[in-house]
């Protein structure tokens, strides 16, 4: 069974993410971040998600992106609230965090050439949501070359490496009703940007508003719901 690094945030697309990785035959080995944001919720989260699972082994690794600041999610910024679906639609939000999935991936990378792995899951979605220039398709494709031209394994050729993106055109309904068809528990998952410190989504987020929306198109209630409202 080959190995795979999936990054786990404990949102509902990179729990689906970690399930498709595993339908696929991976052995799979979670990556996530103590980077600086302002709650420690989400990390609980892909925690729960990694034991739900299964996986190898779940690293969770320290970069300080508060340091340089610039994003609502690692700043004393304020995380905009009751936006329309309109206003999402139009420009890089301030809850986008500078370099963040190059600095996450490059991290990626360098676990699966130590773990002898090709393969790199991230759960980006550039369709229901496109305001981050590092959730594009063209920004995975350049990632992917420059891991080849980077890396002992890419440039030896002994292993290509791929950087997957499964739900890069996929909407949020379409990645819901994935990953309930792979068993992912939702109820797990945490979303929001601004939860409370019992991890109660706001409701009132960008990420809470695209999540109500995905559920109510999927025809499914979300776990969150019952557990908190």
């Amino acid at each position: 069974m080959s190995n795979a690094i999936v990054l786990l945030s404990g949102g509902l697309d990179s729990a689906t993410t970690l399930a498709i990785a595993k339908a696929a035959g991976f052995s799979v080995h979670a990556l996530s971040f103590r980077y600086g944001q302002r709650h420690g919720i989400e990390l609980e989260a892909a925690a729960r998600v990694a034991a739900a699972l299964g996986v190898v082994e779940h690293a969770v690794i320290d970069v300080d992106l508060a340091r340089f600041g610039g994003s609502a999610l690692t700043a004393d910024i304020a995380v905009p609230k009751g936006r329309s679906l309109d206003d999402m639609g139009s420009g890089i939000p301030i809850t986008y965090v500078p370099a963040r999935n190059t600095v996450f991936l490059s991290l990626a990378l360098a676990w699966a050439e130590t773990l002898g792995a090709r393969d790199i899951f991230l759960g980006v979605n550039a369709l229901d949501y496109s305001g981050y220039p590092d959730c594009r398709p063209e920004y995975i494709a350049a990632f992917e070359q420059m891991a080849n031209l980077a890396t002992r394994s890419g440039v030896e050729g002994h292993r290509r490496i791929r950087i997957h993106a499964p739900l890069i055109r996929m909407t949020k309904a379409e990645i819901i009703h994935q990953g309930q068809a792979l068993g992912v528990d939702f109820g797990l998952t945490c979303s929001c940007y601004d939860p409370g410190p019992d991890g109660q989504p706001c409701g009132q987020c960008d990420a809470c508003t695209l999540r109500a929306k995905g559920f109510a198109e999927a025809g499914i209630e979300d776990p969150l719901v019952d557990r908190f409202f």
